[in-house]
């Protein structure tokens, strides 16, 4: 079994200064934070989570911005779904919760784009409650430590769960210090490629380091790619419409990419997300 106590002080002594650990961060600022996180390094998102903070410091702030600035706003950090998702979790919280960010997980799973992983997320992180969280550093760590497997396979989130809860010391302050510190454990220490296990806090502890760091078997995800994706054409057509001042013709749109059937494929499916629009005189722009 892993030592809470050990992960906490490792914690408390090595972990990175990001700006929404900082003190004085909002649960709001918490919440932002874990939107931008999603599948995108933390040295892309601090800069772009510190304009947003100051841009719009409450979430009604940010409701009441158009869609098309948001998206603007969130530029590079990809998958900009993320963006109208918070921009409408902004407004929920706005009307239905005194623009003030829930701590109930049911409630924050009832927000937009708010899923299992980031309501716990901010229900430790922003409340300091006691509350498993469990993303992919997680799983790594538990996988290894508790399990001695190599890496943790397929997603299972109730036995997931279960194992990094039964992980948590009771009390609500600590155990949320705990759940930050298996995170940043995973990221820094036991990563995937090359981990780090002489400077683990845990290596004592370590069922993967004392059957001799197996290697994994299982089912792996598939590598993703970018170049030449429809993920990539979806970016370069935004990357248009962000730039311009006023709606653009499909030309402008045609000129960035030059397979014209993935091109068109990936505009409807901008159309299609709301992160598009077409004009009454046929020209293209950011949603309003």
């Amino acid at each position: 079994m892993i030592s809470a106590a050990l992960v906490h002080d490792w914690f408390v002594a090595n972990a990175r200064d990001l700006p929404w650990r900082r003190p004085g961060t909002t649960p709001w600022g918490v919440l932002v934070s874990e939107f931008m996180l999603q599948q995108t390094p933390v040295a892309r998102v601090a800069p772009v989570w510190e304009q947003w903070i100051a841009e719009w410091p409450r979430p009604s702030a940010l409701a009441a911005t158009s869609r098309a600035d948001v998206l603007r706003a969130w530029g590079k950090l990809g998958y900009p779904r993320r963006a109208l998702r918070l921009h409408e979790a902004a407004a929920a919280i706005a009307t239905r919760h005194g623009d003030v960010v829930p701590s109930d997980v049911a409630e924050l799973e009832a927000l937009p784009g708010v899923g299992t992983y980031t309501a716990r997320a901010v229900a430790a992180f922003a409340y300091g409650r006691r509350c498993p969280v469990v993303d992919t550093n997680v799983r790594r760590v538990v996988a290894r430590a508790v399990h001695g497997a190599g890496d943790a396979g397929p997603a299972r989130v109730k036995a997931d769960l279960a194992d990094v809860d039964a992980l948590l010391p009771q009390d609500d302050a600590t155990a949320a210090v705990v759940s930050a510190g298996l995170m940043e454990l995973g990221a820094l220490v036991c990563t995937a490629r090359s981990p780090r296990c002489g400077v683990c806090p845990i290596q004592a502890e370590c069922a993967w380091l004392a059957n001799g760091k197996p290697e994994y078997q299982g089912p792996r995800r598939p590598v993703q790619t970018f170049a030449g994706t429809d993920r990539q054409v979806r970016g370069r057509l935004l990357d248009v419409l962000r730039a311009a001042d006023a709606p653009v013709p499909r030309e402008a749109l045609d000129a960035v990419w030059d397979d014209a059937a993935q091109r068109d494929r990936c505009l409807l499916a901008l159309l299609e997300d709301g992160l598009a629009e077409q004009t009454d005189d046929g020209l293209f722009t950011l949603p309003a």
